[in-house]
């Protein structure tokens, strides 16, 4: 089984840009659609963005999208999320995970997850 890593969280000002990666420490992510979630402190985890195996087809939550960008470099075993003009409302936890398959918003298709990397947006 793949494991993940985030990184690139931080604090930032609203409308500042963060990008955060997702690399795997063990495994490969070639064959695997990637994920972000998010979970804000007392909310379920919310789909953020999905990226297919080749990297050709992705997916976005409706709150992030236009903002928000995904991408993945299967070489470096490493995918990203490019997030501009960020919001207080985007402060949360951000995850990456991965599925042999597609992808899908719903959490539950997903038992491999990294620890995490907080985001903070400030007013």
């Amino acid at each position: 089984q793949v494991q993940l890593v985030e990184s690139g969280g931080g604090l930032v000002q609203a409308g500042a840009s963060l990008k955060l990666s997702c690399k795997a420490s063990r495994g490969t992510i070639a064959d695997a659609a990637m994920v972000w979630f998010r979970q804000r402190p007392g909310k379920e985890r919310e789909f953020v963005a999905g990226i297919t195996a080749a990297g050709d087809t992705t997916d976005y939550g409706g709150s992030v999208n236009g903002r928000f960008a995904i991408s993945r470099e299967n070489a470096q075993n490493t995918m990203w999320l490019q997030m501009n003009n960020l919001i207080p409302e985007d402060t949360a936890v951000y995850y990456c995970s991965a599925n042999r398959g597609g992808f899908s918003a719903s959490p539950l298709l997903y038992d491999n997850w990294g620890p995490g990397t907080q985001v903070t947006v400030s007013s």
